[in-house]
């Protein structure tokens, strides 16, 4: 399945507590509740593009499946890791380079909406 398209943030769920497991303090916590992030996916195989634009940043980022690659949240905590394709989920695992905290997200199409779990 292709995960081509623009995708806009509109609910965030549990997300106050994943950024609290990840050490992340509590000034940006409230701040990346409200980001408005949107996603724009452009697949070309195993082979992603990615456009995440939101309040605090536009970044693009580009990575192969299962191939490891550096990325960092919009409050500059840096990862490492890769993304999988799981069936029909995109499947992320990263580690936090400061503090070695394992990140683990999905993403997949339901209906005609993006749904990330972390």
């Amino acid at each position: 399945m292709a995960f081509n398209g623009t995708w806009k943030i509109d609910r965030n769920e549990n997300y106050e507590k994943f950024m609290e497991a990840m050490g992340i303090n509590v000034m940006k916590r409230k701040l990346g509740a409200h980001d408005n992030l949107k996603i724009t996916i452009q697949q070309d195989g195993n082979k992603f593009t990615v456009k995440e634009s939101s309040n605090f940043r536009t970044i693009d980022i580009e990575f192969t499946l299962g191939v490891n690659f550096d990325y960092s949240l919009a409050d500059g905590t840096e990862l490492t890791g890769s993304w999988n394709m799981e069936g029909d989920k995109l499947v992320g695992t990263f580690t936090r380079k400061d503090n070695g905290k394992p990140l683990k997200a999905h993403r997949e199409i339901i209906g005609d909406e993006l749904v990330q779990v972390s």
